[in-house]
C-alpha cells in the first residue's frame, strides 16, 4: 500500500509566492489580502485568482517568478515537441497535472508546468514515468494548447491500427480489384491516419512527407527544414488502405501499381489551405509515395528576407528593375529558386506591367500575376505556354524551370525582343548555368547578348538563437576552411539543442547566394565557349563572392554553422 502523502500547511505556498510578488512591486499588501480572501471564497490557483481579478496577468507572474525562484520560463508556442517524448506522460495525467514533457537527457526528463512548485503533481510524473523531473514553467493556456495539439493529432496508432483487421486489409490488397480498395480507403481507421500523418506534418513545418513500405512495416518520414526525419512506423497490412486513400483523393488509379503516378489535392490543416502534390513510385515492397505540401496564401517574402547581404541585394535589385534582360536562379531541388523568383517578381509587380508565368506547380497565388499551370495532357508544356506567352504582350514573363532547347532558345528571344524574363536551372553554380544551356544547344552568342546575370543559391538550416554556442575558431579550422590570413580571432557558432529547435540545434532556414554578373569580359569568354570552371575564376577575380565564402560569413554572422555550410556547399566552391 502507498504511504499517506503529508498534507502541506494550508496556504503557506501560496502566501510564499504572494508575499514574493509584493516584494517585486506587483502586488501591494491589500492586493494579496483581497486575493487570498477571493481564493478561499472560490478555491483555485492563486495565480487564477490574481489573473481573474485583472491584478496580474499570468506571463508577467510566471516570468517573475522564473527569476526569483531560478525556474525556466518556456515559450511552448515556439518549441517543436519529439513524438516520443510526449508518450511518457499519458494523456490523462497531462491534463490532471497541466504538464508537458518537453525534453529528455538521460534520466532528467524536462517538463513544462502551469504549477512547478507543485510537489504531488511532480511526484506523479516521477512514478509514472521512472524519470528525475526537471520543471519549466509556462502559461496554462499554452500547455492546454500543447496537449491538445500532441495528443489529439497523435492519436494511439494501436487504436487505429485495432480499426482494420490485418485479415480482411491483406484479403483486399491481393484482390487489387477497385471497389475493394475503394471501400477499404473509406474505412475511418485509415481516413483517421491519412489525416493524422498530414496534420503532424503541418504541426512539424514539414515541406515533404515520405510513406514508404519496407518487408514488415511502413515507415513515414517527414522533410524539416532540409532534411529527412523519422517519424513513426505502421504495420504493413495497412500500406493498400493507406496508399488508396491517398490516390482517391488525389485523383489517381488506385488500381496501378506498376508503374509511377502524379496527382495532386487541396486539404485544409488548422486553418491553413494546402495544395499537395503527390507521387508514387514501385519499390520492392510496394509503392513509395511521397507528398509535397504548399501552403497556399502563405505571405510572399520579400527579397530583403532571402538572406542576401547587403550588397548582393543592391546589385540583385538593380538586375530585376531593368526592362529587357534575362536572369537565371541556379541551385538543386529545394534549394529556394522558386521563392527568390517570387520575390524578384514581388519586387517589380505594378498595375503598369503585364506579368505572365507558366509554373509547375504553381507554389504561390500573386496579385496582378497571370499564372498559367503546366498540363502537360492538354500540351502546356513550357515551350509551348512560352510561345503563347509571348503573343499576349507581356512586360516581364516567369518560367518555371529551363528543362530542353526549345524553351531556352524561346525565353532567350523574349528576353532579346524587350521582355524581362526570369526562370530557374539545375545546376551546381552561377557559372555552371552557362554550360548547361550550352549543352541543351543554345547558341553562345545567344546566350552572350540576352543573359544579364546568374544567382546560384543554396539552403542552409539557420542556428537555434535559444540554444546556439559560440567558440573561437582553432588556426587548423581556419586553414581548412582558406581562412589562415584572416587577422584576429574568428567566432563561429555551433548547434546544441534545445526544446525549442525539438533538440535539432536549428530552426527554420536561410539563404546562401552567389552573384555572378555578366561583364564584357565573361561575354566574350561565353561566346569563345570557355569551360565553367574558367568562368567562374574570372568571374572570383572580377568580385564574385563563391557560396563557400558566402556561407562562412553568415557563419561569422551567428546565423548557421560552419559544419552546414559544408554540407550544403560543394568541392566546387572550395
Amino acid at each position: 500500500m502507498e504511504p499517506s502523502r503529508p498534507a502541506p500547511k494550508k496556504g503557506v505556498r501560496h502566501r510564499m509566492i504572494g508575499q514574493m510578488l509584493v516584494e517585486g512591486g506587483l502586488l501591494t499588501q491589500e492586493q494579496l489580502a483581497r486575493a487570498l480572501e477571493e481564493q478561499k471564497r472560490r478555491g483555485g490557483r492563486l495565480g487564477g485568482v490574481l489573473k481573474a481579478l485583472g491584478m496580474v496577468d499570468e506571463l508577467t507572474m510566471i516570468e517573475f517568478l522564473g527569476r526569483q525562484l531560478g525556474i525556466p520560463h518556456v515559450d511552448l508556442s515556439k518549441a517543436t515537441i519529439d513524438p516520443d517524448i510526449v508518450t511518457l506522460i499519458p494523456e490523462a495525467l497531462a491534463r490532471r497535472t497541466r504538464a508537458v514533457p518537453i525534453n529528455r537527457d538521460g534520466k532528467d526528463l524536462t517538463v513544462a508546468m502551469v504549477d512547478p512548485l507543485n510537489v504531488f503533481a511532480i511526484d506523479d510524473i516521477r512514478r509514472t514515468t521512472g524519470l528525475e523531473i526537471v520543471p519549466v514553467v509556462a502559461t496554462e493556456r499554452e500547455i492546454v494548447k500543447a496537449i491538445d495539439r500532441h495528443y489529439t493529432v497523435r492519436e494511439s496508432m494501436e487504436e487505429i491500427v485495432r480499426g482494420i483487421d490485418a485479415e480482411q486489409a491483406a484479403a483486399a490488397a491481393e484482390e487489387e480489384g477497385p471497389l475493394s480498395l475503394e471501400a477499404m480507403a473509406d474505412e475511418t481507421p485509415v481516413v483517421k491516419l491519412v489525416n493524422m500523418i498530414i496534420t503532424q506534418a503541418d504541426r512539424d513545418r514539414a515541406s515533404d512527407v515520405h510513406i514508404e513500405p519496407d518487408q514488415n512495416v511502413i515507415r513515414i518520414r517527414y522533410r524539416i527544414d532540409g532534411l529527412l526525419r523519422d517519424v513513426m512506423e505502421s504495420p504493413k497490412h495497412l500500406h493498400a488502405g493507406l496508399s488508396s486513400r491517398l490516390k482517391i483523393m488525389a485523383s489517381m488509379d488506385i488500381a496501378e501499381k506498376r508503374v509511377p503516378q502524379d496527382g495532386r489535392f487541396e486539404i485544409g490543416v488548422g486553418g491553413k489551405s494546402y495544395d499537395v502534390r503527390m507521387s508514387t513510385l514501385p519499390t520492392l515492397f510496394g509503392e513509395k509515395i511521397v507528398l509535397r505540401l504548399l501552403e497556399k496564401g502563405t505571405r510572399m517574402v520579400d527579397l530583403a528576407e532571402l538572406g542576401l547581404d547587403a550588397d548582393l541585394l543592391a546589385v540583385y535589385e538593380k538586375l530585376v528593375l531593368r526592362p529587357h534582360v534575362f536572369i537565371l536562379v541556379t541551385g538543386p531541388t529545394g534549394s529556394g529558386k522558386t521563392t527568390t523568383i517570387y520575390a524578384s517578381i514581388a519586387r517589380i509587380n505594378s498595375a503598369e506591367k503585364n506579368i505572365i508565368t507558366i509554373e509547375d506547380p504553381i507554389e504561390y497565388q500573386l496579385a496582378r500575376v497571370n499564372q498559367v499551370p503546366l498540363n502537360p495532357k492538354a500540351g502546356v508544356t513550357f515551350a509551348s505556354g512560352l510561345r503563347a506567352i509571348v503573343r499576349q504582350d507581356p512586360d516581364v514573363i516567369m518560367v518555371g524551370e529551363i528543362r530542353d532547347s526549345e524553351t531556352a532558345t524561346i525565353a532567350i528571344h523574349a528576353a532579346l525582343t524587350g521582355h524581362l524574363v526570369f526562370s530557374t536551372l539545375h545546376t551546381n553554380d552561377a557559372a555552371g548555368a552557362v554550360a548547361r544551356l550550352v549543352d541543351m544547344g543554345v547558341e553562345p552568342f545567344l546566350i552572350a547578348s540576352s543573359l544579364l546575370g546568374v544567382a546560384g543559391q543554396r539552403l542552409a538550416r539557420r542556428l537555434c538563437v535559444k540554444c546556439r554556442a559560440s567558440y573561437e575558431a582553432s588556426p587548423d579550422l581556419l586553414k581548412e576552411l582558406g581562412l589562415a590570413g584572416v587577422p584576429g580571432s574568428v567566432l563561429f557558432y555551433r548547434a546544441v539543442g534545445c526544446p525549442a529547435c525539438r533538440q535539432a540545434g536549428y530552426l527554420g532556414r536561410v539563404g546562401i547566394f552567389e552573384m555572378m554578373t555578366m561583364s564584357e569580359s565573361l561575354r566574350r569568354m561565353v561566346v569563345a565557349k570557355e569551360t565553367s570552371s574558367r568562368l567562374r575564376a574570372q568571374a572570383i577575380r572580377e568580385g564574385m563572392r563563391s557560396l563557400r565564402e558566402e556561407g562562412l560569413r553568415k557563419a561569422a554572422a551567428g546565423l548557421t554553422s560552419v559544419e552546414e555550410i559544408l554540407r550544403v556547399t560543394t568541392d566546387v566552391e572550395e
